[in-house]
């Protein structure tokens, strides 16, 4: 492939739009945007974000998204949310540039799932459906919108006066059984010839704002693979997909929903070695494709993670070596992360330290190259550090004295180990 083909991923600022980044910022085939209706954390982690686009279901979304295509040089266009799926889905024909998605009508089936229910009715492994209260004999029964995405708005019925309610509240539900069993995500890969070539489930242990946060790898077993099999016959899939089960009473499956698109816990998929927005892409580009998938037990978490914009502007770094790039008696690989950052990023870079011993000798010893460093500058106890500085810099040390010393004396701003994450730039 000559030319890195442009992918622009809308909306940036949800979980499946990180970890499609994630999957696809390392790769040599591919230069990737963002676009955003709102401010977000999606402008801390790409380089080119757009922000201020209409939603997905406003009429000038579609005009706003092809001025971008247009004046970029957009070759695909990436969705990262259901509700963007299904509408650009419903308009790929107005899209100046090629859709990243399954087929529509497999997406208006999988986005409703009481349409899935009557898609699939007669499946062995769909739950009891219910189409109104009065079909309900016995509680409890569980409810969720028959729109929407991950667990937001589902809930436990357990009697007829409170189904009504919820009923009444106008959000349109889907009435379901009530499985008490083990919840399960199932990512799938379909390729180009509509075979299923993936059926990787993996646990849901905890969730936060209906995203599974807590995850481990399961082995499929005969079961899960042989309802992966009858819905990817049933529907047309293009790259990657999931669905979820769970257990009823009685420890069988039975279908929850289905998503034609990745989804944000799919990077413990990837770190098992399938990278299923790369792979979807392979499909988009019509290319034959290997799966190579390693069998070890992985686990994931996630939890919140802080990034940071500063308006600071420096063209030097000054780091100190003792307890700052060295603690105890090992390399600080984070703040080595930021020197290669800010060495990049064309910094340079001064070792600044009064350090006892031979410097070079003991920089050989952690295999740390002393030609990171433009300068290594090794002082006498008794020197003041700040001498040594000059303007449009910045100063990483340990010790609150030199800190506080260099504030005073050459007013640049200080960095304590606890505050290198404040200068990291995350964006790809």
């Amino acid at each position: 492939m000559a030319d890195k083909k442009k992918i622009l991923i809308f909306p940036a600022g949800t979980e499946i739009a990180f970890e499609i980044l994630d999957a696809l910022k390392t790769s040599k085939f591919v230069k990737l945007y963002g676009a955003t209706g709102s401010a977000c954390h999606a402008d801390f982690v790409f380089e080119h974000c757009f922000e201020g686009l209409p939603y997905a279901t406003d009429p000038a979304c579609i005009p706003a998204l092809n001025e971008i295509v247009d004046r970029v040089g957009i070759d695909y266009i990436y969705p990262a949310h259901d509700s963007a799926l299904l509408t650009l889905c419903q308009h790929r024909n107005e899209l100046h540039c090629e859709l990243v998605a399954s087929d529509t009508k497999t997406i208006e089936i999988c986005r409703d799932k009481n349409k899935t229910y009557q898609f699939l009715e007669g499946s062995y492994y769909l739950p009891g459906v219910f189409q109104n209260a009065d079909e309900v004999k016995s509680y409890p029964v569980f409810i969720k919108p028959a729109v929407g995405q991950g667990s937001e708005g589902a809930r436990k019925i357990l009697d007829r006066a409170h189904l009504l309610e919820a009923l009444s509240e106008g959000v349109g539900y889907s009435i379901c059984e009530y499985l008490p069993g083990d919840e399960f995500t199932v990512d799938c890969f379909t390729d180009i010839h509509g075979k299923l070539r993936l059926v990787n489930p993996r646990t849901r242990d905890r969730i936060r704002a209906g995203i599974a946060v807590r995850s481990h790898t399961l082995e499929p077993d005969d079961r899960i693979t042989a309802i992966a099999e009858d819905i990817n016959s049933k529907l047309r899939f293009n790259g990657a997909w999931f669905f979820q089960i769970k257990k009823n009473n009685e420890g069988e499956y039975r279908l929850l929903e289905i998503a034609p698109r990745i989804a944000g816990t799919m990077g413990l998929t990837r770190n098992l070695g399938v990278n299923m927005p790369l792979l979807t892409m392979y499909n988009m580009w019509g290319y034959e494709v290997d799966i190579l998938k390693n069998s070890n037990y992985t686990l994931l978490d996630r939890a919140f993670i802080s990034r940071f914009k500063t308006d600071i502007h420096y063209s030097n770094v000054y780091v100190d070596y003792d307890d700052t790039l060295i603690v105890d008696g090992k390399v600080n690989s984070y703040l080595m992360m930021f020197l290669y950052q800010a060495k990049n990023a064309g910094k340079e870079i001064i070792l600044l330290s009064k350090h006892t011993t031979d410097i070079y000798e003991d920089l050989s010893k952690f295999n740390i190259c002393p030609t990171l460093f433009n300068k290594i500058i090794v002082m006498e106890k008794s020197v003041a550090k700040s001498d040594y500085i000059v303007p449009d810099s910045i100063f990483i040390d340990d010790s609150f004295a030199e800190r506080k010393c260099v504030k005073n004396n050459c007013n640049i701003p200080v960095f304590d180990l606890d505050m290198v994450e404040s200068l990291m730039d995350w964006r790809a």
